[in-house]
């Protein structure tokens, strides 16, 4: 089928501090791979350490980095060079042209112009294989490079082998932390020109060394071809287990095996969804997008000798049996990624969260923001409505008891570790809400702590625990307590039950994350008519999207003071108060369907995914954030999208694509033709389920996974009776 043509790792990578066009990385990995390895174009741009304008390479970075402004980890830097020994990055690197550079998922090539050399890569789960060759042979040698903090290698020349560890880290991790490495050559060594180096480039010639940043250069005897091969394995748990996963992921393979194994993995994974378009522009968006969602969260288990599955816990330092998956920030992904999870990848969705009840055993919270131990960023608790959600789907291969367990902990119980659980949890316990006066982004955490709630309600009606849902579905109606009903939108309440201060529609920050009261008022997924009622009714509610869609994208800087990306993204184009550039604005397209006017839902989130995403450099509207904008993209493309995760729905939207596939896992399909597709043709007239007209404005996820054949009958003009007496999608305050 060929769908790795389609995809482009170089989408959203434009990105600076100021200005977001994704903030990605180029990533070469299998899916959900442990190790990644990405170019490295400027050391000294920290998170941002790859740009597609910059014209020098200063190796090829393993990496583990999910986001650059939660940064790297176990992170190092190979490079090939000749010559002269140059190892500061600015020193090292080699000019490279654009079209002598190849980044696909499964493969890796540069030629580098100083050096007269070339090196190619292509990736296993935690190993990779790389061939270099070189114009130039003599003084050809391979540098390896760690980052900050302890560091140490071994270079064996016998065994043709350089071993060793960094403990290189961006916070998140015990103190016992090591990535360990083996790296296997197919040539020998020139031993006179082996040696040992720290970061400020004093060289030692010796064979091993340990210290600050120590690395390691290898003095290579060429074949007269100019070609090297070698093999790095990798490790969380020791160099002995990066010998074994390099022999269980390599062993004797070629170069090639190895890449034809990496481009077969991610057909298998692209090839879930089978798009037929006439568009290559969208078949790249779409293939694109869905490769950047299957790269987090990053499996973190290993397997031992007798293929036992083992991880080195983030959480407690300790070797522990079972699965493990990191870098993943659930206040981004809960929306979007998990849902799509559920459809595509059951089982896969079953083993990442039985890795997550793991890190609830091992660290005694359930994770917020793991990369790859709790980093504690965003507000809310909202690992709450992924496992919500998984759970009302039917997901199987976690245990339900003790993921309830930690969950039950993050609604009825105060963390003494700030890193965990909800902060200022008495004070949400007592008010229900969080004081403006003495907390900050006191409404953003509110609204998600309440739809907390309500999803830790979901797994206890399942489970039987009447008593807490009951508890916990009353407080999931605390949302109200921050409702001005005169100004129509949320904002921050002293704990005398006073408003804070004078009320400003565009001031960011303060009482909201990374938005004002435009983004941040209707976090409210589980209860939108419960919402409007408060607001005065549905048409109320509808004028005020009408008005949020169409505004002008102005902004003040607040609380935060300075102009953060995410206001800069907002501004950058004409789509209102709508910054679909940040997640608490992913479902806002989708509340005119929640409420009964879907063509609206149409017309705006076809007018998003068309105008605002693409394949290229900077081909996303702000932060993809692992994978949850581009899932978005691709419900989208799906004409559909799960507007409150913790109820299996999803609202109805406006498809993509002519025609479209989801092949199950259980052997089912999900077939989606849009009839009149064209420029334009946004809005629905009809949609058949099954070849019955369909008269809700969602799908249940029972419907979709028992196999389904949609058919969409689009139009370029809206019709107002093709929604009239539609059953709506969920809301808690008209419980079906």
């Amino acid at each position: 089928m060929n769908l790795l043509q389609h995809v482009n790792p170089l989408q959203g990578t434009a990105s600076t501090f100021r200005f977001s066009n994704g903030n990605t990385l180029p990533l070469i990995a299998r899916p959900f791979g442990m190790a990644a390895w990405s170019p490295q174009t400027d050391e000294a741009g920290h998170g941002w350490f790859f740009h597609p304008d910059h014209r020098h390479f200063e190796g090829i970075r393993l990496t583990h980095q999910p986001s650059p402004w939660i940064r790297d980890y176990g992170h190092l830097v190979l490079m090939p060079q000749s010559g002269v020994l140059a190892l500061p990055a600015r020193q090292r690197s080699s000019s490279f042209r654009p079209e002598d550079m190849t980044v696909k998922p499964d493969y890796f090539r540069i030629s580098l112009r100083r050096y007269r050399a070339s090196l190619e890569l292509s990736p296993t789960e935690r190993c990779a294989s790389i061939r270099m060759k070189f114009t130039q042979r003599e003084e050809a040698r391979m540098l390896a490079v760690p980052f900050a903090g302890e560091s140490s290698v071994t270079i064996d020349p016998a065994a043709r082998r350089l071993s060793g560890y960094t403990r290189a880290n961006s916070e998140g991790v015990p103190e016992n932390f090591a990535m360990y490495f083996v790296m296997d050559f197919d040539c020998d060594f020139d031993v006179e020109a082996c040696g040992t180096f720290t970061g400020d480039g004093a060289t030692v010639i010796q064979l091993s060394g340990t210290g600050e940043r120590v690395g390691a250069f290898i003095g290579l005897c060429l074949p007269e071809s100019g070609e090297a091969g070698l093999t790095v394995g990798t490790s969380f748990i020791s160099i002995e287990q990066a010998i074994t996963n390099l022999n269980q992921e390599i062993g004797g393979k070629s170069f090639e095996a190895v890449r034809a194994e990496a481009a077969q993995a991610w057909e298998d994974t692209l090839s879930r969804v089978q798009v037929e378009d006439r568009s290559e522009r969208k078949l790249r968006t779409f293939y694109t997008c869905l490769y950047r969602t299957c790269l987090f969260p990053r499996m973190w288990h290993e397997f031992t000798e007798d293929g036992q599955q083992v991880h080195y816990s983030p959480y407690n330092g300790q070797i522990e049996k079972g699965p493990m998956y990191c870098d993943n920030g659930f206040w981004d992904t809960f929306r979007t990624s998990y849902p799509l999870f559920s459809l595509l990848f059951p089982s896969r969705l079953g083993e990442i969260l039985e890795s997550y009840v793991n890190a609830y055993q091992e660290g005694g919270w359930l994770p917020k923001w793991c990369s790859p131990g709790e980093r504690s960023s965003m507000p809310g608790t909202l690992i709450d409505a992924v496992f919500a959600d998984a759970y009302a789907k039917g997901i199987e291969g976690f245990d339900a008891e003790l993921a309830y367990e930690g969950l039950r902990k993050h609604a009825l119980q105060a963390s003494k570790d700030p890193r965990f659980g909800r902060k200022g949890f008495e004070a949400y316990e007592k008010y229900g809400y969080l004081p403006g006066e003495v907390y900050h982004e006191s409404v953003s955490s509110t609204l998600d702590y309440a739809y907390g709630d309500f999803c830790v309600a979901q797994v206890a009606k399942g489970l039987g625990r009447e008593e807490d849902y009951e508890l916990l579905i009353g407080r999931a109606g605390n949302y109200t307590s921050l409702l001005d009903p005169e100004l129509g939108f949320m904002r921050a309440r002293k704990a005398d039950g006073s408003w804070l201060e004078a009320f400003d529609l565009l001031k960011w920050g303060g009482a909201y994350c990374e938005g004002g009261p435009w983004q941040s008022s209707w976090a409210v997924q589980h209860d939108m008519l419960g919402l409007a009622e408060h607001m005065g009714g549905r048409e109320v509610l509808l004028a005020r999207m009408k008005e949020l869609m169409t505004a002008a994208p102005e902004f003040k800087t607040g609380g935060y003071e300075i102009e953060i990306h995410e206001m800069s993204e907002m501004a950058a184009v004409d789509f209102g108060q709508f910054a679909i550039s940040n997640q608490p604005s992913f479902h806002l397209p989708y509340i005119f369907a929640v409420i009964g006017s879907p063509a609206e839902t149409q017309f705006w989130v076809r007018k998003t995914a068309e105008e605002l995403f693409s394949a290229e450099v900077d081909g996303l509207p702000g932060d993809e954030d692992n994978g949850s904008l581009s899932a978005w993209y691709i419900f989208a493309s799906l004409g559909m999208y799960p507007f409150c995760p913790g109820v299996p729905e999803y609202v109805i939207g406006s498809p993509v694509f002519e025609r479209i596939t989801l092949h199950l896992e259980n052997g089912k399909e999900i077939r989606i033709e849009a009839e009149n597709q064209a420029e334009g043709h946004c809005y629905v007239q009809e949609v058949k389920l099954n070849g019955q007209r369909h008269q809700d404005l969602y799908f249940s996820h029972e419907q979709l996974v028992q196999g389904a054949a949609i058919e969409f009958k689009l139009s370029a003009e809206p019709d107002e009776l093709a929604s009239a007496n539609k059953e709506l999608p969920y809301s808690l305050s008209a419980r079906r």
